[in-house]
C-alpha cells in the first residue's frame, strides 16, 4: 500500500508509506488528492515522514494538492519533511509557498487556525 488515508473531523490526513515520492508514486497520489478534493475535502495534511526521497514529479503532486485546497478555500499542509525533502523543497523555493509544520499535530493545529 502507497498511502493511508484518514478522513478527520474538520481535515483529511494523507500519510505517503514509500520511501520515494517519485514518478511511480505521484501520479497515483494526484488522483488520491483530485479523490480527496472532489468529495468536498478542502483541508489535507500530508505526511511524509515515511519518505527519504522526492523528486519533480513528487514536487508536481506536493504543488496540486496545495492548489486544490486553495481552490477550495482551505489549508494545504506538508508535515514530516526529512532533511533530503526539505532541502529540495528549500531549493526549489517552496517554502515560501507552502504551510510546513513539523508534526501531524502541528498541521492540524494550523488548519485549526486558519479555519475560524
Amino acid at each position: 500500500m502507497e498511502f493511508k488515508i484518514e478522513k478527520q473531523d474538520n481535515h483529511t490526513l494523507i500519510q505517503v508509506l514509500e520511501e520515494k515520492l517519485d514518478t511511480h508514486i505521484a501520479p497515483t497520489l494526484k488522483s488520491e488528492l483530485v479523490l480527496v478534493s472532489g468529495n468536498g475535502e478542502k483541508n489535507i495534511i500530508l505526511d511524509l515522514s515515511k519518505c527519504r526521497y522526492c523528486d519533480s514529479s513528487g514536487l508536481s503532486a506536493i504543488l496540486v494538492a496545495n492548489r486544490l485546497c486553495k481552490n477550495a478555500s482551505g489549508t494545504f499542509v506538508l508535515t514530516g519533511l526529512n532533511d533530503a525533502v526539505e532541502r529540495l523543497i528549500t531549493i526549489s523555493q517552496l517554502d515560501t509557498v507552502l504551510n510546513i509544520t513539523n508534526s501531524i499535530e502541528e498541521g492540524v493545529d494550523l488548519i485549526a487556525q486558519t479555519s475560524n
